[in-house]
């Protein structure tokens, strides 16, 4: 028998009901970033907000949002 693959998103979260997920694509990616901050960059407590926003993020987003970050010009609160 084959092995399954199950594919999981961020659960539903009551902040964001309509069906635009950006808002809570970047509150995710803040909690994240907040998180490793408060607990430091090892830390296992961090990780659900990270595959949370992985989930509802796409990419280029991120890879803007890392760009901002490291140059000390990321319009959200950390």
């Amino acid at each position: 028998m084959e092995d399954e693959i199950e594919l999981k998103t961020a659960p539903a979260d009551f902040r964001f009901p309509t069906t635009n997920q950006t808002r809570h694509c970047f509150t995710r990616y803040i909690e994240f970033h907040r998180c490793t901050i408060a607990k430091g960059e090892e830390s296992n407590d961090c990780e659900r907000f990270a595959k949370y926003y992985r989930a509802l993020c796409p990419g280029e987003w991120v890879e803007k949002w890392n760009e901002q970050r490291e140059n000390g010009t990321f319009p959200g609160p950390l």
